[in-house]
């Protein structure tokens, strides 16, 4: 099946949603038709906001079958909440099955699934009905990392040997929604809602240019999660009070600081590491990302926070609290960085236009749900070790099976 342009509907018309919203301004051939929500005035928001910008003739729907029927729409990109990713695939599954209408392709946001068992299910459920699919890890598509890494390979590996380490952060001081910040919701906490870009990026970069997948064998996975900031007392009330008194962090946490080491073998038995850390917990600018890359002769460095302009504002300068500068910044005055373009900066524009390029030549993208699957198989696996407090061997027993303590609700670092 093809297309001249590619017409998209967006699950989700939250924050997340609208980031990709954005980044369809630098991308051609599609067109945002439609978005629904739990809410409809948010779906009605955030097609306003595609209308605005000049990226589809967006509007809101009152179910993912409508959008599924529509034959304007060819593509849905989920960007719904983690709990809901299944019930929406499997909504988009029976639409297709009972002959409500046909669709090219469906991407999804990170993570696929809240663990290895609807990770899987949503593999079994986009290949069922045969539409291509794409996983939504815009990092892997940041400018910075992807030219950095064509230079290092063709260059410094090229000449000295292939690089052996990786290593990627994401810290920034919490999510935008309460419901990320509840265990059984979200999945977990800062590991799964961000470790799932850091190994996924760390992986991208030590795999040679052109190689699949199979180029690196996972083998050991090392991890420890804490709760650092967020379980004290003033913190934990003020999770409470934004909540509506859902979140009670004294009694049931998610980890806001997660750290992972995972050894990889290439093909020809060598070590490859990749270390991974996260955080909900940093003050600074706002959203940090890091990357480096390191070879016997050379090495790699990207962080998001140094890549664009600088401004200074005196304490004389009092306005209101916003994210104008950078996503989650914490401030309004002193010197504080300008990421110029987010979307792009981070990866956003460059995956969708991947995604979009490929549903449009009916290949399958080069990060697909299979990639969503091993991604989340990588993170039970560092839940496990954590709550183990050892070493696993990559893949564990139970693997499939595994739901995170954080996850059913029972973590607590305080109670020992």
């Amino acid at each position: 099946m093809a297309a001249r342009r590619l017409g998209i509907g967006v699950i989700g018309g939250g924050f997340m949603a609208r980031f990709h919203i954005r980044s369809f301004v630098g991308v051609r051939h599609a067109d945002i038709r439609g978005v629904v929500s739990r809410r409809r005035q948010t779906a009605e928001e955030a097609a306003a906001l595609a209308r605005r910008l000049g990226v589809g003739d967006a509007m809101a729907f009152d179910s993912v079958t409508a959008m599924v029927a529509d034959p304007a729409i060819d593509a849905l990109w989920i960007c719904a909440p983690n709990f809901t990713r299944v019930e929406m695939m499997e909504e988009i599954v029976h639409a297709i099955e009972t002959g409500k209408g046909t669709l090219i392709g469906v991407a999804c946001e990170k993570p696929l699934g809240r663990n290895a068992a609807e990770a899987r299910r949503m593999l079994e459920l986009v290949a069922r009905v045969g539409l291509l699919d794409g996983y939504l890890e815009d990092q892997l598509f940041s400018p910075g990392v992807v030219r950095g890494k064509d230079i290092v390979w063709t260059r410094g590996a090229a000449l000295t040997g292939p690089p052996y380490i990786a290593r990627a952060a994401e810290e920034h001081s919490g999510p935008h929604m309460p419901w990320f910040w509840e265990g059984e919701l979200q999945g977990g906490g800062v590991l799964n809602d961000m470790m799932c870009h850091s190994v996924e990026v760390g992986r991208f970069l030590l795999t040679p240019p052109g190689a699949p997948r199979s180029a690196l064998t996972p083998v050991k996975v090392t991890a420890h999660t804490s709760c650092l900031k967020w379980q004290r007392p003033h913190y934990a009330e003020i999770l409470a009070e934004t909540s509506g008194g859902k979140l009670d962090y004294l009694k049931r946490p998610s980890e806001d600081f997660a750290r992972a080491l995972v050894e990889y073998r290439d093909a020809d038995g060598s070590p490859r590491i990749v270390e991974a850390t996260t955080s909900w917990c940093y003050v600074g600018a706002g959203l940090r990302l890091s990357m480096e890359l390191l070879g016997p002769e050379y090495s790699l460095s990207v962080n998001s926070l140094d890549a664009g302009p600088k401004v200074f504002f005196s304490r004389k300068v009092v306005g209101e609290a916003g994210e104008d500068l950078v996503e989650k910044q914490n401030a309004e005055v002193g010197l504080m960085p300008i990421v110029s373009d987010e979307e792009s900066e981070y990866g956003y524009v460059g995956e969708n236009r991947h995604m979009v390029e490929a549903f449009l030549a009916g290949r399958r993208p080069e990060e697909t749900f299979a990639d969503g699957v091993s991604v989340t198989e990588l993170l039970m696996a560092a839940y496990m070790s954590a709550e183990q407090e050892k070493t696993i061997p990559f893949p564990p027993p139970g693997l499939e099976s595994f739901v995170p303590t954080v996850a059913r609700g029972t973590w607590n670092p305080r109670v020992t």
